[in-house]
């Protein structure tokens, strides 16, 4: 495996922990300038825009392990990458979640609370059930592959892909952080899981394996989409 590779999947996850969770974090430390629903989102959008930018080049600019997935399961990428690259993004998103602690620990303004951790029932800003969870989850990752592969495909406009995904995450994180404060990618979510503590580790599974099944079902639909295509 390429070790440049994984670096920019590392450099990516990171990116987009620190940018879409950090946002929330720290800035809910000061409720009257606080971003609200609108700057976490465009923020989580932000974040994967620019890294793709950055080190998409080098890596493809997964950043999360469903995209990894259903972009094996597109077959746009080879079986071999999978585990290299899944252990970097959850490498990458665990140390941006260390970053995040140790910076807002550093207020005395700080409480752990959920720590942006993905859940539902008690743990939903919406009080939304699991079964909710579970189908916004799914839905949510479907069409941010269905958009990774239809704007990375050969037909579609060159260097705009990057837009589009970071347009379509900010939507995503719109609609559903009511009900998960939206993880469609098992590395955020774990990344925060760990710091957040039993009740975040215990609700983790909900957050991999909807957002896989919703990426290998988007991988799917691509192959008859794009069937005529390169």
């Amino acid at each position: 495996m390429n070790s440049k590779k994984l670096l920019a999947e590392f450099f990516g996850t990171f990116w987009l922990v620190i940018g879409g969770c950090g946002s929330a974090v720290i800035t809910a430390l000061f409720p009257q300038i606080g971003i609200g629903i609108l700057g976490a989102s465009l923020a989580f959008g932000l974040s994967v825009m620019t890294m793709a930018y950055a080190v998409g080049h080098i890596s493809g600019g997964h950043f999360n392990p469903a995209v990894t997935i259903g972009l094996w399961v597109g077959g746009r990428v080879p079986s071999s990458i999978i585990p290299g690259y899944i252990i970097a993004q959850l490498v990458g998103a665990v140390a941006a979640g260390g970053v995040i602690y140790l910076i807002a620990t550093g207020s005395p303004n700080f409480v752990l609370g959920d720590f942006v951790a993905n859940g539902y029932e008690d743990h939903s800003p919406g009080k939304y059930s699991m079964a909710a969870a579970l189908v916004t989850e799914v839905v949510m990752t479907f069409f941010f592959l269905l958009i990774i592969l239809g704007a990375t495909s050969s037909k579609a406009p060159a260097g705009f892909a990057p837009i589009a995904i970071g347009l379509a995450l900010t939507l995503i994180h719109l609609i559903s952080v009511p009900v998960t404060k939206t993880s469609v990618n098992p590395a955020r979510s774990t990344g925060m899981a760990v710091y957040a503590g039993s009740w975040a580790i215990g609700q983790l599974w909900l957050f991999w394996i909807a957002p896989i099944v919703g990426a290998a079902l988007a991988g799917l639909v691509s192959k008859y989409l794009y069937s005529e295509e390169k």
